[in-house]
């Protein structure tokens, strides 16, 4: 699918090359690369993994009071009567609904961990997509591609924007 849509847009930007008789400059970066090398990017990165330690030891507490409630239940579950062991196998089900819940509101799809880490990282990303545009039009380039997200099978080395971007980026951290 990635190479499908690689392919159409390479004939929508040759195509539409032919039609205003222009040049079309391509090339490419390495968002990883960039990531990587940000220090701004791994400053959001060590505040999220703390976010992230503390959900997890609250997740981790949690389990272990579940745990704590269920070997209470194993050991008395012969003295207790029916009513206060369904009293008991109810509060400990209840503890596990929400420790589920938690684990899923926390790190499930859209959960609070992926919305964080979307809310550390998107200035960042856009200050770099904004480097990335002023490298492109200052080059002349048509399409800048990211070698992070889409396959690309081969390249011209020098077509890689990469270390002109991350150049940028020093310069403006002056």
């Amino acid at each position: 699918m990635k190479r499908l849509t690689l392919l159409l847009l390479f004939s929508i930007v040759a195509l539409g090359a032919l039609a205003n008789a222009q040049e079309v400059k391509i090339g490419y970066i390495d968002s990883q690369r960039i990531f990587s090398q940000s220090q701004d990017y791994r400053d959001a990165q060590a505040k999220f993994d703390k976010e992230l330690e503390a959900w997890n030891t609250q997740a981790e507490q949690m389990r272990k009071e579940i745990e704590a409630m269920q070997r209470e239940l194993e050991g008395q579950s012969l003295i207790l009567s029916a009513e206060k062991k369904r009293e008991k196998e109810q509060a400990l089900a209840s503890k596990q609904d929400t420790l589920n819940q938690f684990l899923n509101a926390t790190f499930g799809a859209d959960g609070k961990a992926e919305r964080r880490m979307a809310e550390l990282s998107k200035p960042i990303r856009d200050k770099i997509l904004e480097i990335i545009e002023k490298v492109a039009i200052e080059n002349n380039y048509s399409l800048v591609l990211d070698a992070g997200t889409v396959n690309i099978a081969y390249a011209k080395k020098s077509l890689d924007l990469t270390d002109e971007v991350l150049a940028e980026m020093a310069e403006q951290q002056k």
